[in-house]
């Protein structure tokens, strides 16, 4: 399992989720300010340097590739801002945070339902 930490691209950590995951086909899980992508079989690994390359394509393709550095460290990967200038978007924040399980994908609005779903995987 990779980590993304998106601590300087915040706003537009949902849509760079949604491409690397895409480019990797791998199971993305949403955190606070980063996220998880998982392999589909437990025996694959994820490979570091593809993650690289298509969170770089991302960067790049939103005109921001650099001002931001791509930093791996073991099973993390840093995206930090070389100026120091962070991306910040306009756009209406959702009401509703999603949350996901980490061994299905499951998605939900609420805490409370994922904690009684993660339930049934340890029965």
């Amino acid at each position: 399992m990779l980590t993304i930490d998106c601590k300087d691209v915040v706003s537009i950590k949902n849509e760079l989720l949604v491409y690397v995951a895409d480019q990797v086909a791998a199971i993305p899980t949403l955190k606070h300010h980063k996220f998880t992508l998982s392999s589909f079989d437990d025996d694959e690994i994820i490979d570091i340097s593809v993650v690289i390359s298509a969170i770089k394509e991302y960067l790049d393709s939103i005109d921001e590739g650099h001002n931001f550095a791509v930093i791996s460290n073991n099973d993390v990967i840093n995206i930090t801002s070389i100026s120091g200038k962070v991306i910040e978007r306009t756009t209406t924040k959702s009401k509703h945070e999603l949350f996901s399980c980490t061994h299905c994908g499951f998605v939900t609005q609420y805490q409370v339902e994922l904690n009684v779903h993660m339930r049934i995987h340890y029965l």
